[in-house]
């Protein structure tokens, strides 16, 4: 199978085919995914070597168990699975509360960024950064909840057997942290 015939395939057929034994479509599979992964890690820490290696993690554990995904629908919920169990082996293994401080100084320096063209690229870029900070500034168990719920858009029930807590938990999780990143951003929005 040439590699630009998997490019126009559904994701559903590039996982059976990985799921075969194809080492193309595995490769495909990676790329349709990577950036996703490393976008949800570059919410949840801000190390960015620590997101690399993180995606890293999650890419390979989804090529050693490709085949252990019993249906394809379930992929994605699979995926944010191997993510969030990561993710939390990594803050067991650190050992620490990765939670940022927010000091004005970075904030002022974000905001009084000058430069930009065209501005709306400019003002979107400034707007992106000042929500990471803000996840970044939410505790982990709020973070992942919140990321699971807004980015991958997931249901609460998804949620709450992915991160093994209660429907109630989820819900409250997420309220709590709508309500921080609120207060955290509301001189913005």
């Amino acid at each position: 199978m040439q590699k630009t015939t998997l490019k126009k395939r559904d994701i559903g057929f590039i996982i059976i085919q990985a799921q075969k034994g194809n080492i193309k479509a595995l490769e495909e599979l990676v790329k349709r995914v990577q950036k996703e992964i490393f976008t949800i890690f570059s919410y949840l820490t801000e190390k960015r070597e620590d997101i690399a290696d993180l995606t890293q993690d999650v890419l390979l554990k989804m090529a050693r168990n490709i085949t252990k995904l019993k249906d394809i629908q379930n992929f994605k919920a699979w995926l944010n699975q191997i993510i969030t169990n990561t993710f939390y082996d990594y803050l067991r293994k650190n050992h620490k509360n990765n939670q940022v401080e927010l000091n004005s100084e970075k904030l002022l320096e974000i905001k009084d960024k000058i430069g930009c063209e065209p501005g709306e690229k400019c003002l979107f870029s400034e707007m992106e950064k000042l929500i990471k900070l803000a996840m970044l500034s939410l505790p982990e168990n709020l973070r992942i909840v919140i990321i699971l719920r807004e980015y991958e858009g997931l249901s609460y029930e998804d949620i709450a057997k992915i991160t093994k807590t209660t429907l109630g938990t989820v819900k409250s999780r997420i309220s709590r942290a709508r309500m921080r990143l609120k207060n955290e951003l509301k001189e913005f929005i």
